[in-house]
């Protein structure tokens, strides 16, 4: 079975959280975790190619955001919010709170 790469906490590097929160398609993947909790990730209606969705996922796993957990043929996906809360208090409230429409 593959084995995916995860940092571990202390590994988690606050650049490599920037940048994957940097773009627009991970902040809504983001957004919806954080709402929905863990999720397939074939259940998230993102409308880009299927290739593009799996970048954005490996950036954000191999930043430290996001957690992937393999179940048979599934992947179901989850915000790394407690690590991240430990490594960076409040910087995911705040960067979301950014995004947010006025």
């Amino acid at each position: 079975m593959r084995t995916l790469y995860h940092p571990n906490r202390e590994e988690i590097q606050f650049s490599s959280v920037l940048y994957a929160l940097s773009d627009q398609i991970r902040l809504q993947i983001v957004n919806i975790l954080l709402e929905k909790n863990e999720q397939s990730c074939g259940a998230l209606n993102i409308p880009v190619a299927k290739s593009t969705l799996s970048h954005h996922f490996k950036v954000l796993r191999e930043s430290g955001v996001m957690y992937t957990r393999l179940e048979g043929t599934q992947r179901f996906i989850s915000i790394r919010e407690e690590d991240l809360n430990a490594r960076f208090p409040g910087l995911l409230q705040v960067v979301l709170h950014a995004t947010e429409p006025y």
